[in-house]
């Protein structure tokens, strides 16, 4: 399965592969002619590999709890103005669909931010960003995609109004970068440490407090 808009990014690079595998095949040409198209060929098929590698969107099965928002490693655990921050960093080879960390009700989405900071570092909390407010079971929630370097697109499946279950895809970030999950820290306790892999939809982070 693929991120909705993937077709724009594989189609292109796929059938220009497609057609020049077809000319090296069939057009007769020469032996240095055919050393031309092959060259042309093989990036195009790298490419389409590529944004197939990169867009795939495998089924989850939500975990315990309040689960990642996204596919990488955690950067940081941290207790902030009542809040815990659960923050995971993407490289390019994670799965970039983002997801809700629990069954949510989205009451606001806004951008803000400036800049294209390393999103691994702490001052990449004044790149450009887009927040997601959510309602849930545990009070307010925010989930914020982090634009990087090279990740400088933020793609939303949802919008102000939207309802979703936990696990069900919220956005995506092309290329990379991090998600930051905050939380009541009265409500809730962490279940993950920094360095630790998550998949989106499916590792839990945090368990609510009894």
């Amino acid at each position: 399965m693929f991120a909705p808009g993937a077709g724009r990014m594989i189609g292109p690079p796929a059938l220009v592969a497609l057609v020049l595998a077809l000319l090296e095949i069939f057009g007769g040409f020469p032996t240095p002619a055919r050393a031309l198209v092959a060259i042309p060929l093989a990036v195009a098929a790298a490419l389409a590999i590529f944004f197939a590698v990169f867009f795939r969107d495998p089924a989850r099965t939500p975990g315990d709890g309040v689960v990642s928002a996204a596919d990488g490693r955690v950067r940081a655990v941290e207790i902030e103005d009542g809040r815990l921050l659960v923050s995971v960093f993407m490289n390019v080879t994670d799965v970039h669909v983002n997801r809700f960390p629990l069954a949510a009700t989205v009451e606001g989405v806004s951008d803000g931010g400036r800049g294209f900071r390393p999103a691994y570092r702490a001052d990449a909390t004044h790149n450009v960003q887009r927040s997601y407010r959510l309602a849930t079971g545990l009070g307010p929630v925010e989930v914020v995609q982090m634009t990087g370097v090279a990740a400088r697109r933020l793609v939303s499946f949802v919008g102000p109004g939207s309802v979703a279950e936990k696990g069900e895809r919220l956005g995506m970030i092309v290329l990379g970068s991090r998600v930051d999950v905050w939380l009541p820290a009265e409500k809730v306790v962490a279940t993950v440490a920094v360095g630790d892999r998550v998949r989106a939809g499916a590792s839990p982070i945090a368990r609510e407090l009894v």
